[in-house]
């Protein structure tokens, strides 16, 4: 399939990686990935675990080389000058890094620290951040006492704490709650109004949607599609056809039963009983598909059509959903 791109002042990048390549043994991490970053925006990396958006990560914040091809951080190359690049980016892992035995203001203090910021300013920033993260009640508490989501939180701070101009978030939303998510985006939001260049990895499809302008799909180490949210559902095109089965049971009938219809692959999502199907003329597909249920004595809790959604671009693409595990 085709990529789709929108258009970029190359001038201005960020980021930008050419041709760049990991391996592990025998098994290839990064293909050829090229990225192109425009300052002040955010690129969202979408792809099922597996497909090399950590390693990517890892390479741009030089935490591991490239086997080939380069990379440049803010005009800096991340092989050549690794500790200018660290000194220009922030991070925040998949992982919470933070000491256990520290107070949630004395990590982020450390933290300061390290960037080079005077202790006095190092607090006013971590005594900032506390309160955006509705942390106040815990500041002097040890982390050892948080819960997961509450690190997670401590976490995000320290990597917005300098202000870097480019700030790397590698799923950085993974265990938070809906509202402590919201409050993230619009941190990361009021970043990017202020210049800030963001790379984020995600697995929420809402959340590229929410704050990416663009999107590079990657599977395999390569990209597999790039573009704006609204494009690539584009590429996707036409109408879902949903069906949710009172039955789970039922879900191989109706497998049968909506492959008639179809323009793609059928997607089946076991757990919600829903059986998803592009179709090409929507009313007459759902018309179809009802008489045929009828007339099979299936029973459905609801069925409807839809616009396409960053799921079904995954599914066209990678021919599989966003969460499910690829290989190693």
């Amino acid at each position: 399939m085709s990529q789709t791109t929108i258009a970029q002042n190359t001038t201005e990048l960020a980021v930008e990686t050419s041709a760049i390549i990991k391996r592990y043994g025998n098994v290839t991490a990064l293909d050829g990935l090229d990225l192109a970053v425009p300052a002040g925006t955010v690129l969202g990396l979408l792809g099922p675990n597996g497909a090399g958006k950590t390693t990517a990560v890892s390479v741009l914040t030089t935490l591991i080389k490239p086997d080939g091809g380069w990379a440049r951080v803010a005009g800096v190359d991340v092989a050549k000058e690794p500790q200018r690049v660290r000194s220009l980016i922030g991070l925040s892992g998949q992982y919470a890094a933070v000491d256990e035995h520290l107070t949630a203001t004395e990590n982020l203090e450390m933290i300061g620290c390290l960037y080079g910021m005077k202790r006095r300013e190092a607090r006013r920033r971590a005594n900032d951040l506390i309160e955006q993260f509705r942390l106040t009640d815990s500041a002097n508490r040890p982390l050892k006492t948080f819960s997961g989501g509450m690190r997670r939180r401590i976490d995000l701070a320290g990597a917005l704490l300098a202000s870097p101009p480019v700030l790397f978030l590698d799923e950085p939303t993974t265990g938070l709650d809906p509202r402590s998510r919201g409050e993230l985006w619009d941190a990361i939001r009021d970043r990017v109004s202020g210049g800030t260049t963001v790379v984020l990895t995600t697995q929420y499809l809402e959340e590229a949607d929410q704050l990416a302008n663009e999107i590079v799909v990657i599977d395999h180490g390569r990209a597999i599609a790039r573009g704006t949210s609204q494009e690539l559902k584009r590429h996707v095109g036409g109408e879902h056809l949903d069906v949710h089965l009172a039955r789970p049971e039922d879900i191989s009938r109706v497998e049968s039963i909506v492959a008639s219809v179809a323009v793609g692959a059928v997607r089946i999502v076991a757990d919600e009983s829903l059986v998803s199907v592009p179709v090409a003329n929507g009313v007459d597909a759902l018309a179809s598909v009802l008489a045929s249920l009828q007339s099979d004595g299936v029973d459905v809790v609801d069925i409807g059509l839809r616009r396409p959604t960053l799921d079904d671009v995954f599914m066209e693409l990678t021919g599989h959903a966003a969460e499910e595990e690829a290989a190693s």
